[in-house]
């Protein structure tokens, strides 16, 4: 079973962490199952960029990104080559290390 190595967040996850999650899990998923309460504003349907996460370690081996998630990330906060919306990011059974980027555009937190 792959496992997910949490980079410290200061909200999220303050100490790190490592999580084990079985393969065909999305990110997003492994990292709720196990208490890290990651956003996720549009309830996992590719629709906001909340849950987005940088892949640290193991980018190569999630399945490819589509359009739409390719789209959705252009408007995440500090956007980087290996980001990803973790709940598009579906294990194999490489092991990975993600980092929570430290904001994210949820209006709906922000009491807007």
């Amino acid at each position: 079973m792959p496992v997910i190595r949490i980079l410290p967040h200061p909200e999220y996850c303050p100490n790190g962490a490592e999580v084990k999650a079985p393969a065909g899990t999305s990110v997003c998923e492994a990292l709720l199952d196990n208490g890290i309460a990651i956003e996720h504003a549009c309830d996992m349907s590719c629709a906001c960029t909340t849950c987005h996460v940088v892949v640290r370690e193991g980018f190569g081996s999630l399945d490819e990104m589509d359009e739409s998630e390719e789209d959705l990330l252009d408007r995440a906060w500090g956007l980087e080559p290996n980001s990803r919306l973790s709940c598009q990011a579906i294990l194999a059974q490489q092991n990975l290390t993600v980092e929570i980027p430290r904001y994210s555009i949820n209006h709906a937190k922000e009491k807007h």
